[in-house]
């Protein structure tokens, strides 16, 4: 605040340190709107520098938080000095402008659904689902291959399709809406613009893996609007002794988020 003259929120999980805590406890979940409205509470201007490494969690409590954050503040910058991923990159995407370092990354926003298989409790992506599903369709028309797939197609719920199209379409849309009405607004462009970005991050054929990093010139060449972290050095220095700051707390504390 002393140096850019706006507020400072710091929003940090322990995900990149070694760990045996329950993953779940790290993700963005519905549970943190309340600390940031206790963060919130008592800051005057409409300018905000959150400062965000997560590696993401639920596009729901994503867009809670996004909701809420513009009832606070009109100004909002996303500063990276790390990694925002999944649902967190979604979140960066909601601001006004991106800050991001040589050494900082985006992920992919395309949504993973947890399922409870035979081999154990697996996180699969959705657009991988459906992949599988048309592949299963294609290869059952020779009868000599149901028996392979049939237990491999009895672990889908019967809705579970339908619910990968939903949620690719919810990541999306949420993006492509905030990118529309925060960081293009009023650009002539705007709309397609941020329908470009938007359908870019949420391909998974593009990364072929949703732990993926996207770095600053790949971001920058699907049109967000990005400030280099290095351009100010006492800038720089001042975020990423935050952001160690808060490393070495959460590795030497309980603390997990």
């Amino acid at each position: 605040n002393a140096i850019t003259g706006r507020n400072v929120i710091v929003y940090a999980t322990r995900w990149t340190q070694p760990s045996d805590v329950d993953p779940s406890l790290l993700m963005i979940n519905a549970e943190d709107i309340h600390g940031f409205m206790e963060v919130f509470n008592g800051m005057s201007g409409d300018s905000l520098d959150l400062i965000l490494h997560s590696p993401g969690g639920s596009a729901e409590a994503a867009e809670g938080l996004v909701k809420y954050i513009r009832t606070q503040v009109k100004d909002v910058r996303v500063i990276v000095p790390h990694a925002a991923m999944s649902a967190a990159s979604m979140l960066a995407c909601s601001a006004d402008k991106i800050v991001l370092g040589k050494h900082s990354f985006l992920g992919p926003i395309d949504p993973q659904f947890v399922l409870h298989l035979e081999i154990g409790r697996t996180g699969v992506p959705a657009h991988a689902i459906l992949a599988q599903f048309e592949m299963a369709k294609q290869e059952c028309q020779d009868p000599r291959k149901l028996a392979t797939w049939l237990p491999i197609l009895k672990q889908y719920g019967p809705a579970l399709i339908v619910q990968c199209l939903w949620a690719i379409d919810l990541s999306r849309d949420m993006v492509e809406e905030w990118l529309r009405q925060y960081m293009f607004a009023g650009k002539v462009d705007a709309a397609q613009k941020a329908s470009a970005a938007a359908k870019f991050l949420a391909e998974h054929k593009n990364f072929k893996s949703h732990g993926r990093f996207i770095d600053r010139a790949q971001v920058k060449q699907i049109g967000l609007e990005i400030e280099d972290l290095e351009i100010n050095k006492k800038f720089q220095d001042a975020v990423l002794s935050v952001y160690h700051s808060v490393a070495h707390t959460l590795t030497g504390t309980p603390a997990v988020k």
